[in-house]
């Protein structure tokens, strides 16, 4: 039996990673490939002759399929991490520079305007975030909003050890949020919120009313994923959700929608006060005071180890969902998507002052595919998707040889100054911007697997 359990056990965890690995590539393939069509089309537009267009990398000239129409060779590369537009007479990542030690045909993107080789540098950029906000306009129209009203947490709040640090207490009730009162109870964790200086939360602890200062640094504590369940939650009320199987839950007799009064002669109000009595119970035989329809019956259970039960809480609190016309869901989609790129852009400049762990902050392939989840949700995926969406076209304008951001720099010099850079200028920053890539992306992928132990 315990041999089919961990065959059980290590098959459901393959499964997860496939999953996980399965939404990564999807969720990139889609934002590669429009990525790369924002580049491709204005091209093709200008009369510049594109002698590729893939998606993902064909190293070594390997690729998994590949067809040739109109002079461009359209294909997918067997290394998953990327893809690209490679344009006659334009210095890029495949450092093919045989055509700049001849002069430039009218076909070359060398050849070609500076503002018309700036739209095309800026198509792709300009797609993601197009992409990004479409994503989120859908998400809020389809789905509207849904969250705990702040006047539903009326029973204060729960001080983890992280909100502790920052003075808050359980039992205060956060009335507003940098002297604003405000509707949706997550707006606490707004990452608007935690990264800007100067933020603070007005508190009421018993009749007195305090304003809280964040620290400056608190996002480098926050950002580490370990710290984020150490914060806040609402005091709620609760029922109990799903029981699982095989735990003392089921054994003892506990049923969806049972509510739990008492542990022995520790009376249970809310859902924190008995995860605090049963972690200070492991493992013992107890009797729950349980109301079920409104009769209360007495049940015994054994405490696990682990000081758990073994059932999914229900919590009592009234969430709402707010349902958005398509007009309204256009600005509060692009506001999110907007939104996300000022937090990226805040996050950036406060690694580069070191008030942010990088180590903490950044992730890779693996990091990523780990948002996505072991479980297949279209929500969940397209939201991902969609604030990728908005990340990959913020760091892709960052003005580092190698990514447009670059291009459109050296191009912006040149219709300034009407001078332009020499090849042998761009293909050398155009290696050094590589390096930079190569290193940043190796200590990405070195920061996942730290993380993974």
């Amino acid at each position: 039996m315990e041999i089919c359990v961990g065959l059980w056990n290590y098959l459901k965890v393959k499964m997860e990673g496939i999953i996980m690995a399965a939404q990564l590539i999807l969720g990139l393939s889609i934002l590669v490939g429009v990525h790369e069509l924002g580049h491709f089309l204005p091209a093709k537009w200008f009369g510049m002759r594109v002698e590729k267009f893939f998606l993902f990398f064909d190293v070594s000239g390997w690729k998994l399929f590949s067809i040739k129409k109109g002079g461009t060779e359209y294909g997918i590369g067997w290394l998953p991490l990327g893809g690209y537009v490679k344009i006659s007479g334009m210095v890029d990542e495949s450092l093919d520079t045989e055509l700049l030690s001849k002069p430039a045909e009218p076909y070359e993107f060398r050849a070609k305007p500076a503002w018309q080789r700036l739209i095309v540098m800026l198509g792709g950029v300009t797609v993601n975030l197009i992409t990004g906000i479409v994503i989120f306009i859908l998400l809020t129209y389809s789905l509207g909003e849904r969250f705990i009203p702040a006047k539903e947490v009326k029973y204060g709040i729960i001080a983890h050890s992280l909100a502790q640090e920052i003075g808050l207490k359980t039992g205060d009730k956060i009335i507003k949020i940098n002297g604003n009162t405000f509707n949706n109870f997550n707006d606490i964790y707004s990452p608007e919120v935690l990264l800007s200086n100067g933020s603070y939360y007005t508190i009421d602890r018993n009749d007195t009313i305090i304003d809280l200062p964040i620290p400056g640094n608190f996002i480098d504590k926050f950002s580490d994923k370990k710290n984020q369940v150490s914060f806040i939650d609402p005091i709620m009320p609760f029922a109990v959700g799903k029981v699982m199987e095989g735990t003392p839950a089921e054994k003892a007799g506990l049923k969806t929608n049972d509510k739990i009064l008492a542990v022995d002669s520790v009376r249970i109000n809310f859902f924190h006060e008995l995860t605090a009595e049963l972690q200070n119970r492991k493992g013992d035989s107890v009797t729950l005071l349980i109301d079920r329809n409104n009769e209360q019956i007495p049940l015994q259970a054994e405490i696990s180890k682990e000081g758990k039960l073994g059932f999914q809480v229900q919590s009592l609190l009234k969430d709402s969902t707010e349902k958005y016309s398509f007009i309204t869901s256009i600005g509060k989609g692009a506001m999110k998507a907007f939104t996300i790129t000022s937090v990226q852009i805040k996050a950036f400049g406060k690694i580069f002052t070191g008030e942010i762990d990088a180590r903490k902050s950044l992730s890779g392939p693996i990091g990523i595919a780990k948002e996505f989840g072991g479980t297949w949700d279209w929500v969940r995926f397209w939201n991902l998707t969609g604030i990728l969406s908005m990340v990959l076209a913020f760091m892709n304008i960052l003005p580092i040889p190698a990514l447009d951001g670059g291009h459109v720099m050296f191009t912006l010099y040149e219709i300034i100054t009407r001078r332009k850079p020499s090849d042998k200028f761009l293909e050398v920053t155009q290696k050094i911007g590589m390096a930079i890539l190569f290193a940043l992306m190796i200590f990405a992928v070195f920061n996942d697997v730290i993380k993974l132990f």
